[in-house]
């Protein structure tokens, strides 16, 4: 499981921070921070993170579980 975040497309809202904030931080008031790895006790933090999104700039990769492959969460 990974994330993947469009930084390009992410303009610093922050409601991933304040739903995961042990995977997203804001440093300064514009750059996003990440880690791109979780681990299944912050899958549904990270979900619900994504979904969050009003731009929709996160992707949560599950291609290395063998039956979830990508989901794009549409918030």
């Amino acid at each position: 499981m990974r994330l993947v975040v469009d930084l390009n497309r992410c303009q610093g809202f922050a409601q991933c921070v304040f739903l995961a904030p042990d995977i997203f931080a804001l440093h300064g008031e514009e750059a996003l921070l990440f880690s791109p790895r979780f681990d299944e006790a912050q899958r549904d933090r990270v979900q619900k993170a994504a979904a969050a999104c009003p731009v929709q700039a996160i992707l949560v990769d599950y291609s290395d579980e063998p039956t979830q492959g990508v989901q794009s969460h549409v918030g």
